[in-house]
């Protein structure tokens, strides 16, 4: 990973084919070419003209609410002892989590296209309800598929899509969940894209969606370097941290730290149940690369090269792959990886809520327990910087029913 020294990373990755590295390109059905290229070539004539920055600004600061800020978790850090844990409040972006960054870059990318409608997968539901609130806000159809499992999951998610004008498509093949979603997705965009922009709900698929998810998440860690550099004097945060399956809330915060070398960079992954292929979701420390969802990558698989099952107790985790930007940074080093389990998370869940006050997603919480456990094994003088990607209120009433209120010894 040797970027033109003339040019910035972002500038550099991907290649003009869509690679990053040996990872990425474009391995979707040859009757969809043409619509991936009319998606690149309007997205890179459109998106840094003043008058799409200008909407797109507006959006980011009237509809959800940005900048959101970094904050100090004071009680947590004493508690752990060594490093100090900051985490960036992607929480409190309207709907509740990151997601919202690039669907409102896609809504305003679909209406400047001329395209009339949104497609998109969801699994925990945060990507669906932050595509139908984009939807509404810019005047659009949306169309939501989501597993069958997380469609019972996360009820609240699906009300709140229907609430705002989108139809939800139930995907129940497979294990009904995550990767069933984009399937159904993906099949609905080969039928519709005549008249629809399929919006992605990560970092993954075939070029361009990748480099699109990645820029219009950047935002996150633009804010990220200039408001940590000016809370801490200049000082650069040690550790970034965030919790990775496709990766969206990952590069958006990776992508401001990236080209500084004394900033380790630490992907977080869910470890489920047990180590056991088909018991978690940790692609980057189990997985090989194959190819999923249109692109070159690390998957879990199964001997005959299809996807394997996958579990996690975060909707939002239970993929079995990783974007191809995290594959290739991965793959050179520049990732340090770690998986959390369900019971870590979870625990992690419970103290984050108690000692401060914030409720944080199923997803967010596997990037917490990590951070906490590298903080007892760092001096005090380093700093920790973790994405918060997003809000546990679709959580409550699934940990409530599967774990109570956190009083237990063994969770709290």
């Amino acid at each position: 990973m040797e970027p033109n020294s003339q040019r910035s990373y972002l500038q550099s990755y991907p290649n003009a084919e869509g690679y990053f590295g040996r990872f990425g390109g474009n391995h979707y059905p040859p009757e969809l070419r043409p619509a991936l290229e009319e998606l690149a070539s309007s997205y890179q004539e459109l998106h840094q003209t003043p008058e799409f920055q200008d909407a797109l600004n507006k959006a980011r600061v009237g509809l959800q609410g940005r900048p959101t800020p970094i904050h100090y978790l004071e009680n947590l850090s004493n508690q752990v002892g060594g490093a100090q844990i900051f985490i960036k409040r992607e929480d409190l972006n309207h709907t509740g989590a990151h997601k919202i960054n690039h669907c409102v870059g896609f809504a305003l990318l679909a209406k400047k296209m001329g395209k009339k409608k949104l497609i998109a997968e969801t699994g925990a539901g945060q990507h669906g309800v932050a595509l139908a609130t984009a939807a509404a806000y810019f005047g659009l159809e949306c169309e939501v598929h989501m597993g069958e499992v997380d469609v019972a999951k996360q009820s609240s998610n699906v009300g709140r899509m229907q609430l705002l004008g989108a139809r939800v498509i139930s995907a129940t093949t497979g294990q009904s969940a995550l990767k069933e979603a984009s399937d159904s997705a993906f099949n609905a965009y080969v039928e519709q894209h005549e008249h629809a922009l399929y919006a992605i709900g990560s970092a993954i698929g075939p070029h361009p969606f990748p480099m699109i998810v990645r820029d219009f998440q950047a935002v996150v860690g633009r804010e990220a370097r200039e408001q940590f550099r000016s809370i801490t004097n200049g000082s650069m945060p040690d550790h970034v941290v965030a919790c990775v399956a496709g990766g969206s809330n990952a590069m958006g915060m990776y992508s401001g730290f990236i080209e500084d070398p004394g900033v380790v960079l630490h992907a977080v992954e869910p470890l489920g149940i047990s180590d056991e292929l088909g018991q978690h979701a940790a692609t980057l420390s189990y997985g090989s690369p194959g190819t999923l969802h249109g692109a070159r990558s690390v998957m879990l698989q199964k001997d005959d090269g299809m996807p394997a099952r996958v579990s996690s107790v975060a909707s939002g985790l239970a993929y079995p792959g990783v974007g191809p930007e995290i594959a290739m940074l991965h793959e050179t080093g520049r990732l340090s990886i770690a998986a959390i389990s369900d019971e870590e998370a979870i625990s992690t869940f419970f103290r984050m809520t108690k000692s401060e006050g914030i409720i944080p997603a199923l997803e967010s919480a596997h990037a917490l327990a990590f951070a906490i456990q590298l903080a007892s094994q760092r001096p005090s003088s380093e700093r920790i910087l973790v994405n918060l990607s997003g809000r546990g209120d679709k959580d409550v009433d699934f940990v409530l029913e599967k774990y109570g209120t956190g009083t237990s010894p063994a969770l709290s």
